[in-house]
């Protein structure tokens, strides 16, 4: 199946679009393409088909055995860095004999065509090391690390005379990669913050996520609710935009009947415990000793939670009734949509200020006319109204989940109003055609403004 295409004539630009000519921006990614992270991989379609170059950086390179369609139909060329091995428990002269010979080259192209501000950048990455270190004398390596990958990247640029802006995706590691990169080369920057990047301090220790607030041209987050949490760190509210990830609304549209004979309610997520899917186990056991009628579905990536999930589920004797399947391309799980009567997904905060913002697959859903449960937790408010759009329970109550579960199962009349209001929340909020559209336009206000001090 091909990528779904938006055509251009539907996306109503709301300034000049770019020109094929014109100046174009650096993206720089941890890696790409992820089978999890099917929100970059459109937005950057996207944004080419409204009339942005983008070049794209891959700090890693992915082996995952799926790509999703859209990935293909990406014209942008892609650059991978060369690998750097892991810093943890190796010492840093080591380390640094055994993986500068793979950046050496990119490092004297830099230093030797801008000496002092090379030298002002390391300085920086060494004093950060010192200065956000993990104990009395334990230095944070990996600025180090992102000092030479970042030293890679300005070196490809500089090349590039066309690139004139570097964009990072999640606001701690890359990010500090794509900063360090603008430094090096003089070119301003900008991010996009999502979830736990923002929440988990040790992602960015001290005041770290201030000073790149301070630095970025602009940064873009995927919830009001991190829009407030930055805006509060930053020393200028004004670069802080809420953008959602938006989805095709035709391209995940409702389709009449599923044809099963039993209903089956869906979720989809990386086996991770913020996923809360140990709750929904618990809430299936629930409805399976009250005698209700139903299949479970849980299609995602294997993670930490992946055995306890499976183990739960045998010890329950739930295998009859719960099935586990690997992660699918969007199309596929386009077709898994369909096949649904609800989807659930109770999310949860970790201690460590790990969650979700608004997770993607909660929007899918809605747009295919799946009514949806979940848990009023970071952006997930945004999204649902609770008894509008979808039902919210309290995180971590598998009592409560297995409750709105069967309300919706058993309530024809409540599962089409939630179908239908849901649906209608993604169209008039989450549409890609609007959201992505917000997005070219700060990267076109940006590049204009760099053109007239160019």
């Amino acid at each position: 199946m091909n990528a779904p295409v938006v055509p251009l004539s539907r996306l109503q630009p709301t300034a000049a679009p770019a020109s094929p000519d014109s100046a174009c921006i650096a993206y720089v990614m941890k890696g790409f393409p992820r089978l999890s992270e099917t929100f970059i991989a459109n937005e950057i379609y996207l944004l080419e088909q409204m009339g942005l170059r983008l070049r794209l950086f891959s700090i890693k390179r992915e082996d995952e055995p799926k790509v999703h369609p859209v990935v293909r139909a990406i014209r942008a060329p892609l650059q991978y860095l060369p690998k750097a091995t892991s810093l943890s428990g190796s010492f840093l002269p080591g380390w640094l004999v055994r993986n500068f010979p793979n950046f050496a080259g990119a490092h004297l192209r830099v230093a030797s065509r801008h000496p002092v501000r090379y030298l002002s950048v390391l300085g920086s990455a060494l004093a950060m090391s010192w200065r956000y270190r993990r104990g009395p004398t334990t230095l944070r390596k990996v600025f180090v690390k992102e000092f030479l990958q970042a030293g890679h990247i300005a070196a490809e640029v500089m090349k590039d005379a066309s690139v004139t802006h570097l964009h990072g995706h999640f606001c701690h590691g890359v990010t500090t990669v794509t900063w360090f990169a603008s430094r090096l080369t003089g070119l301003p920057f900008s991010f996009t913050a999502h979830a736990k990047d923002i929440y988990q301090a040790e992602l960015n220790p001290g005041d770290l996520l201030e000073r790149k607030l301070g630095a970025a041209t602009f940064v873009a987050t995927c919830t009001s609710a991190n829009a407030e949490v930055l805006k509060s760190r930053s020393p200028d509210a004004r670069v802080v935009h809420t953008i959602y990830h938006g989805l095709d609304t035709e391209y995940f549209a409702p389709v009449k009947g599923n044809g099963r004979d039993m209903p089956m309610i869906l979720s989809v997520g990386r086996f991770v415990e913020k996923k809360g899917f140990e709750h929904l186990v618990d809430a299936c056991h629930i409805l399976k000793r009250a005698g209700l009628r139903f299949g479970c579905l849980i299609v995602g990536e294997p993670g930490d939670a992946y055995d306890s999930v499976r183990e739960q589920i045998a010890r329950l004797d739930l295998g009859d009734c719960i099935r586990l399947r690997s992660a699918v391309t969007q199309d596929q799980l386009r077709e898994i949509y369909r096949q649904a009567r609800t989807f659930a997904l109770p999310c949860q905060v970790m201690e460590d200020g790990d969650r979700d913002g608004i997770p993607n697959v909660l929007a899918e859903a809605m747009a295919m006319g799946l009514p949806v449960v979940s848990t009023p937790i970071s952006g997930i408010p945004e999204l649902i109204d609770d008894g509008e759009h979808g039902l919210l329970v309290a995180p971590r109550n598998p009592a409560a989940l297995a409750d709105a579960l069967r309300r919706i199962l058993t309530d024809d009349a409540l599962h089409q109003r939630l179908s239908a209001n849901g649906r209608a929340r993604i169209c008039a909020r989450f549409d890609s055609r609007r959201t992505t559209l917000a997005l070219r336009d700060l990267f076109v206000r940006q590049l204009q403004r760099e053109e007239v001090i160019a």
